[in-house]
């Protein structure tokens, strides 16, 4: 097995008490058992609120990338609204270092998006940072193209790459496309480390998955987390899975009635 960039996080010393981190499902098993990784492909899975992308985000910055997204080099902020979570972790890393990096987060992209057009505005020698993402404007391309860009052009391999839903802009076939860049990456010596709630990602071959649960953290075999039972359920008989939303039709008419 390849060494991976990142191999465990934990908590150094406990949270404050009146943190309401503590009330997520997620720290609560970090600060009793940390979490290990073994794979160059993590993701992590949950509920909303189970608090996966505060751990992604908390992660990020602990490794010096810039808490809207970027690499390591964008100090932009627009808004400080990253948790003190990165100043109690502890993360151990293995002997090798990324020549490559990026945080995706979903939420801020934009914000990414326009600082490169910011930058390349500025008046200086040098080659203008877009091209590193394909040479056209981010924001000149809808939300799904811009992200598949990052992943294509940006993205060069021996990297850590730390997403937060990079689904929340693709559509299926642009998660296949995903798919297929994060290949090539692994291929490359690069390590991703991703919170999802994509049951499509998590199919990514030779992944570990771990599932965030009030009751803790789980390793589990894709098939067997709830996002692609859910799924999977409803796929199959999407009528029947209405009816338990909706109720029957004979039901919705008499209520319109």
């Amino acid at each position: 097995m390849r060494d991976l960039y990142i191999r465990r996080m934990s908590l150094r010393e406990p949270l404050p008490k009146e943190s309401y981190l503590n009330r997520l499902p997620v720290i609560r098993h970090l600060s009793e058992y940390g979490i290990e990784f073994h794979k160059q492909v993590t993701f992590f899975v949950g509920e909303n609120g189970s608090g996966k992308s505060t751990l992604v985000e908390a992660l990020a910055i602990s490794q010096g990338f810039n808490p809207e997204g970027g690499t390591k080099n964008f100090s932009f902020s627009t808004e400080n609204s990253h948790s003190e979570l990165w100043e109690y972790l502890r993360v151990a890393r293995g002997f090798l270092y990324p020549k490559d990096g990026f945080f995706l987060r979903a939420e801020s992209f934009y914000n990414v998006a326009t600082n490169i057009d910011q930058m390349d505005r500025e008046p200086g020698p040098g080659r203008p940072v877009i091209l590193n993402y394909g040479g056209r404007s981010l924001h000149r391309q809808s939300h799904g193209e811009s992200f598949l860009a990052l992943a294509e052009f940006r993205f060069s391999g021996h990297g850590l790459y730390i997403l937060d839903e990079p689904e929340a802009a693709l559509s299926p076939r642009g998660t296949i496309r995903l798919m297929r860049n994060m290949d090539r990456l692994v291929k490359n010596d690069s390590q991703f480390i991703i919170s999802t709630h994509s049951p499509m990602l998590l199919t990514f071959p030779g992944a570990e998955v771990l599932q965030i649960r009030e009751v803790g953290i789980e390793s589990l075999p894709y098939r067997e987390t709830e996002h692609y039972r859910t799924a999977l359920r409803f796929l199959q008989n999407p009528e029947s899975a209405l009816e338990d939303i909706f109720g029957s039709p004979d039901d919705r008419t008499c209520s319109r009635e």
